[in-house]
């Protein structure tokens, strides 16, 4: 009855339902607007600040023994106006102690610290507690705003035998992720980043630099994020001319086929090798290595303004096919993604499509399964190629929320499948894939696409993929592709490299197409919505029919009515989300038509409808 009295008032103030529908927020991040770190314009604010740290990072790794040995230093730069009293420390190995991501416990993994100095002086280190994701150190004196510090760490975990995000793919392949401790984010808006793993939550990082070293016995190959700066240390001089070939070709070439490797000659025969990499302003570093994958590769053009090239590589067993056709699948995604959707130039010198378990990504890395299906291996591959932007190029917090990337993959995965596959193609693998199965469902219990992910209790993977994925097509809808993608390129110009939360988003979107669209994030982002629209009658008119449409879901969705006239034909009348900006429950839609209408129908397209039983109406 309130709330009632309070629209009511608001209405007879002329101010409209869609004005009073802000965007709250949580009183921690409306305190970083009130300090000044973001702006209501969608940009960074005057006070914006972020941590950063350089890490140089030595690995030994020895198969079919899965023990791994690092030793790590970190320069890390307090660029915050607070003084640091302790650092978080994440230990996203440890996940697989707890039993993370459906699997049992591996009491054997797990990182142990063999030391730890601060700065030159040996800190004390609790190894009893590997379990956690998370490990606080206190400093001995605060680290104060803009200074630094030094970590040398030494540690060695045993690598999981469940392969997954990370693991032993098999006795001499494995794939090394989250494999040394580092520095968690420290933010303007929660402090340190705390948030445990349990395996089913993603990431969140500062951008940092790196050089990684990994040494192996030879006749092994190593593949990671960043560049291989010491290629002819390494390699044999064919298989270094061969790679350095592959960066200026646009056919793949077969860098170590399944009969070099039977010879083992691609590596110098040194009784080991330590392969150098190097990285700037990225979130992470992931690592593959093999003694009996094929290595291929090729590169793409990815900015035609510059004619920038970037390497695309796949490592992978020679019996699966669909990664043969890696390299090019990839060379077709980082052009299209370039020059479409989201059509920012690919920001990175390589991407790395290596045959694992996970179909997950890595800054410059795709740790994908393989499968027979080269349809559903391309687009899985697309997808894994599209987080490059986002959470990469956007240094979005996957942990807390998800739909910052997931939904934007998904969407780039759906826009450049119509490209591969056609439209009607791509709207069926999409409807089928990551629509019915939850517009289909119950939506009592829905959480608003805002709930942090931690704290999502129904439909969490909805939450994340589908439910933001279509709102992001809505938009497009509602705005059209220039302006969409103006709005869009606002955005991640102001939060390129940077740490955007969804209020950043919504502001840059608003200044960057110049309209008002508090009304729309709102409907999609704030209210346990979804989609389901009911035709409850058909009334004629002067010139076409007035059809009243009650919106049962909640959802602003763009429509298409169908109008189909006694002699046979059909015409279709769409509707973008804009209908629904004064009223979101109940409409009336005007189509014109001098022709006498058989009957109508509400067709939503990938707008999946809950119940299209009511979505109909017959002349009679």
């Amino acid at each position: 009855m309130l709330k009632s009295l309070i629209l009511s008032g608001l209405l007879c103030l002329g101010i409209s339902l869609a004005d009073a529908q802000t965007l709250t927020m949580p009183p921690e991040i409306q305190q970083a607007y009130t300090n000044g770190t973001r702006a209501m314009n969608g940009k960074p604010g005057k006070k914006y600040w972020e941590n950063h740290a350089r890490y140089h990072i030595a690995l030994t790794v020895t198969p079919p023994s899965n023990n791994i040995r690092g030793v790590e230093q970190i320069t890390y730069f307090n660029n915050s106006p607070d003084a640091l009293k302790s650092l978080n420390m994440k230990l996203i190995v440890n996940v697989h102690r707890a039993g993370g991501r459906g699997g049992s416990a591996d009491t054997s993994a797990g990182i142990k610290v063999d030391e730890l100095l601060i700065n030159g002086v040996k800190t004390s280190w609790d190894n009893s507690v590997a379990i956690t994701t998370n490990q606080m150190v206190d400093l001995a004196q605060p680290l104060a705003p803009h200074d630094s510090l030094k970590l040398n760490i030494t540690w060695h975990y045993n690598l999981s035998k469940r392969p997954g995000r990370d693991g032993v793919i098999d006795s001499t392949s494995f794939y090394i992720a989250y494999f040394y401790p580092r520095v968690s984010v420290y933010d303007d808006y929660k402090g340190w980043d705390t948030q445990p793993h349990t395996g089913s939550l993603e990431f969140y990082n500062d951008f940092n630099d790196y050089t990684l070293d990994v040494t192996v016995p030879k006749n092994f190959i190593v593949w990671a994020t960043g560049t291989l700066v010491n290629p002819n240390e390494v390699l044999q001089p064919e298989y270094a001319q061969r790679l350095e070939q592959s960066l200026t070709s646009d056919s793949t070439v077969h860098i170590a086929t399944k009969q070099d490797l039977i010879d083992k000659k691609i590596t110098q025969q040194n009784t080991t090798n330590t392969w150098k990499w190097a990285a700037t302003n990225v979130s992470d570093m992931a690592i593959g290595l093999s003694d009996h994958y094929d290595w291929d590769a090729a590169s793409v053009v990815v900015d035609n303004k510059t004619q920038r090239r970037t390497s695309m590589q796949a490592a992978f067993a020679d019996s699966a096919q669909d990664f043969h056709h890696s390299v090019q699948y990839g060379r077709y995604s980082l052009a299209w993604f370039s020059n479409n959707w989201p059509g920012v130039p690919y920001p990175y010198s390589k991407s790395n499509a290596f045959q694992g378990y996970a179909d997950m990504e890595y800054p410059m890395m795709i740790n994908d399964s393989h499968t027979p299906d080269l349809t559903f291996a391309e687009l899985v591959q697309d997808h894994e190629q599209a987080h490059t932007y986002f959470p990469f190029y956007m240094g979005t917090n996957e942990s807390r929320y998800a739909f910052m990337d997931e939904g934007w993959a998904t969407t780039f995965e759906y826009l450049i499948g119509m490209a591969e596959r056609g439209q009607k193609a791509a709207d069926a693998f999409y409807k089928n894939f990551r629509v019915t199965r939850w517009t289909h469902g119950k939506h009592e219990k829905e959480n608003p696409v805002i709930t942090p992910s931690p704290d999502v209790t129904f439909g969490a993977g909805n939450n994340a993929y589908g439910k933001p994925s279509l709102s992001y097509l809505a938009l497009k809808d509602l705005l059209g592709d220039k302006l969409f993608k103006k709005a869009l390129h606002n955005y991640m110009s102001n939060w390129n490299g940077k740490h955007p939360i969804p209020w950043d988003y919504f502001n840059s979107m608003i200044s960057g197409s110049g309209k008002d669209l508090n009304w729309f994030f709102y409907n999609w982002f704030f209210t346990p919505g979804y989609i389901d629209l009911a035709l409850v009658k058909s009334d004629k008119t002067s010139d076409g029919y007035a059809l009243s449409v009650k919106n049962i879901g909640g959802f602003a969705v763009p429509f298409d009515a169908i109008a189909t006239y006694a002699d046979g034909t059909t015409e279709s009348f769409h509707q973008t989300p804009m209908v629904w900006k004064e009223n979101q429950k109940d409409i009336t839609v005007n189509i014109k038509t001098s022709k006498a209408v058989k009957s109508i129908t509400l067709d939503g397209g990938i707008f999946m409808d809950a119940n299209d039983k009511d979505n109909t109406w017959v002349a009679n």
